[in-house]
């Protein structure tokens, strides 16, 4: 176990022990920028270029991307919170009183639907959600605190994969990742994840998981090119955040948002059309990319999922279904997990 680790362990046991709310930065002392601008190197020198989705949750793109959440073509948002409002009882009875560990929580809006539930079937829950936005941790902070006082919200600041050795020391746990986040991997990375995960969670503990499902190409598509032109800002705004932090020219106005449906790889495939070529300086580690007209730089990815496809492969890590959810147009699918081997 690191310093960080370690640091967090003991932070961890003596929040879980109390009453009292609180948030700890992980983040060490990692500048955010500095960062950003050693990924942005590494990432635009191949190709194709891309950069990483991460950087895109600046304090605008955290902002954005709950509006992004409210338009009428993203379906994955209100789909899920009704998965979650219908079964959370159900999910709750599954699990029992078990510790609340969710990945990549944002402000946690969603998740007051099975922190209502748990609260009033076992009074106080402790709730321990890692973001790596802090804002969107403090803005969830403010919400349970008003909202659901029987819960102790621990709160990790930084990216989720530093708390993963400790999930076998809050046993029993049911670790939330929502949102089909988990579609923003890539194969390899996805391999990555469940691997990790498998080591980590001891047998007995739960995972519940959100993926969209395949469903026809124009539904996909419309919600990641909304109308309201949200989703364009929310990708433009990675630009804009290299101006300010790089020192860069970049005309962002020329830069075009792009979602495709690519069906070999079953994903839709998002990035930045140059219009007109331009340089990218990168300051901070004094590197510059010429980037031509028409070419596109990569920024996410959004895989779908097959539920027949995905159960298998889940059970090669030591996780069965134990509850499969859906909506009645089977868009979009919760699966509550059970670790079934390891320790």
């Amino acid at each position: 176990m690191t310093p960080v680790q370690a640091k967090l362990s003991e932070f961890l046991a003596e929040a879980m022990a109390g009453d009292a709310n609180s948030i700890v930065n992980v983040g060490g002392t990692i500048d955010p920028s500095a960062d950003f601008a050693k990924s942005a190197s590494q990432t635009l020198a191949q190709h194709p270029k891309s950069l990483e989705s991460r950087f895109l949750y600046d304090a605008r793109g955290s902002e954005l991307f709950e509006l992004i959440c409210e338009q009428p073509e993203y379906y994955l948002t209100r789909t899920e919170a009704s998965i979650l409002k219908d079964h959370a009882s159900h999910i709750c009875e599954k699990v029992g009183p078990v510790t609340l560990v969710e990945l990549g929580s944002g402000s946690s809006v969603k998740t007051s639907h099975i922190l209502n539930v748990f609260t009033d079937r076992y009074g106080k829950v402790q709730y321990v959600p890692i973001d790596i936005s802090k804002a969107a941790l403090e803005e969830a902070y403010t919400r349970v605190a008003r909202e659901h006082g029987a819960v102790n919200f621990v709160g990790i600041n930084g990216s989720y994969e530093c708390a993963f050795p400790l999930l076998s020391r809050i046993t029993p746990v049911v670790v939330l990742f929502l949102g089909s986040s988990i579609g923003n991997f890539d194969v390899e990375e996805e391999r990555v994840f469940w691997s990790c995960m498998s080591q980590c969670l001891t047998k007995g503990d739960y995972f519940l998981l959100g993926v969209d499902l395949v469903k026809d190409i124009e539904t996909m598509e419309a919600a990641y090119n909304d109308r309201a032109g949200v989703t364009a800002a929310f990708t433009r705004n990675l630009f804009a955040r290299m101006n300010k932090e790089f020192h860069s020219t970049i005309q962002v106005n020329h830069v075009k948002h792009e979602a495709e449906y690519c069906e070999q790889r079953e994903r839709i495939e998002i990035g930045a059309r140059f219009r007109k070529a331009q340089i990218i300086e990168i300051q901070p580690v004094g590197q510059r990319f010429e980037i031509g007209e028409n070419e596109k730089i990569y920024t996410e990815i959004s895989r779908k999922y097959r539920i027949d496809r995905l159960l298998p492969y889940l059970s090669g890590f030591g996780f069965e279904a134990c509850l499969v959810l859906t909506d009645p147009k089977k868009s979009f699918a919760l699966l509550l997990l059970y670790k079934v081997k390891g320790r």
